[in-house]
């Protein structure tokens, strides 16, 4: 299932990635939702019909909190299927993708499966940068599920019961937010199943998507992303991010002290290279995986924007109002 607005562009990608899955074409349903797009994304998915792909209109009269959500919990309603899969209208995946998590979900029957996600066709060094970066942030969610926390994912490449959708209530109680579909879901979801959601780290499941090419738009993706934050339930979680926020914050006051005393600067140096350890030492396995371990050549240049980057979203993100597929959110 898939919620699109405005994907004219690539959703045609998409869509053929989709048909050409070696899983049976007839256990597959492929449901599209097409969220008042204002180009022709909708009369391109129409296209499909005759290959099985089914389009589903919003007509929502009254402004929704969640267009998105609102999609996918149509998506849900109409299907016909055990297993719900969800990407994004602009992701790329290869033949295998689907039998792996079908695969992955008949071995272990967890209740909810997350899935690797990755940047990919970069055109820029800003664009290589980011997909450093969320290499990391793929990393930290797999480490939670894998340690029964589970407390990130993406919705590009997530999958569960319809079933369990409906017992932790859909989306209600996380619907006042624009974004969550995601990660909050899987929040609601370990709340009620604890140890049930499970980590793909198979290469075939991998889904690719695109960086945002420019500063504003990625500052606006990433203040969508930060906003979920005031949704978290579990306690040690946000003990977590506030730390990693608190220690980042940290390094910025002692190298501006530094000024002012030049002990602040050792104090400074001390953390920058420790930040910089644990930081490599996680990060190559997790591009090992991705097979794009040259990018760790760029974590000199990423390790010091991610510090002032990590005080802005603490700082900004949870306040402040975004632009997500030409609406004014917050």
């Amino acid at each position: 299932m898939i919620a699109a607005r405005n994907e004219e562009e690539r959703i045609h990608l998409t869509i053929e990635d989709i048909l050409a899955q070696d899983y049976p074409k007839e256990l597959t349903e492929i449901i599209i939702v097409d969220d008042h797009s204002t180009d022709n994304t909708a009369k391109i998915i129409a296209g499909y019909a005759n290959r099985g792909v089914k389009l589903l209109q919003l007509n929502e009269a009254e402004p929704l909190n969640s267009y998105k959500k609102k999609a996918i919990a149509k998506a849900i309603g109409m299907s016909t299927g055990e297993l719900m899969v969800a990407t994004d209208a602009d992701c790329r995946m290869g033949p295998k993708w689907l039998s792996s998590v079908v695969g992955y979900y008949e071995a272990g029957q967890p209740v909810m499966i997350s899935s690797p996600v990755i940047f990919f066709e970069e055109k820029s060094l800003f664009e290589r940068l980011q997909t450093l970066e969320f290499s990391f942030l793929i990393g930290v969610g797999a480490s939670f599920i894998g340690n029964k926390r589970a407390w990130t994912c993406n919705g590009a490449n997530l999958a569960y019961r319809k079933d369990i959708f409906y017992e932790v209530g859909g989306f209600t109680g996380i619907d006042e937010l624009a974004s969550g579909d995601d990660e909050l879901l899987l929040q609601k979801v370990t709340e009620h199943f604890p140890g049930k959601i499970g980590f793909l780290n198979y290469k075939d499941a991998v889904v690719y998507t695109h960086a945002k090419s420019n500063l504003k738009s990625f500052l606006q993706q990433r203040r969508r992303w930060a906003s979920k934050s005031t949704k978290y339930k579990d306690k040690k979680v946000i003990a977590f991010a506030v730390m990693i926020w608190l220690f980042n914050m940290s390094m910025l006051i002692s190298l501006l002290l530094s000024f002012f005393n030049q002990a602040f600067f050792q104090v400074f140096i001390t953390q920058f290279v420790l930040k910089c350890f644990i930081e490599v030492v996680y990060l190559y396995p997790i591009c090992s995986f991705f097979n794009r371990t040259r990018l760790l050549r760029l974590y000199l240049v990423v390790a010091p924007l991610h510090v002032i980057y990590m005080a802005y979203l603490g700082l900004m993100g949870p306040s402040r109002k975004y632009q997500w597929k030409g609406r004014l959110v917050k």
